[in-house]
């Protein structure tokens, strides 16, 4: 399966509660932390959502199937 790999680029302080929940339920917890995630449709719709504070990359082909 594809993979993301997402950091959080800029600050949650300031933006309203629904994008820091969002930010939260991706598993950020602090500035420039870089989490991996599947390439799914609820995973880019999160992403879409704070796409402002984020940076994403391709991360590939996980688990070589």
């Amino acid at each position: 399966m594809k993979t993301l790999r997402i950091t959080l680029v800029r600050s949650l302080s300031g933006h309203p509660k629904d994008q820091k929940d969002t930010a939260y339920a991706l598993g950020f917890k602090k500035l420039h932390q870089t989490v991996a995630r599947p390439d799914t449709p609820s995973v880019r719709g999160m992403v879409n959502k704070i796409r402002h504070l984020v940076a994403v990359e391709h991360a590939g082909d996980e688990g070589g199937e």
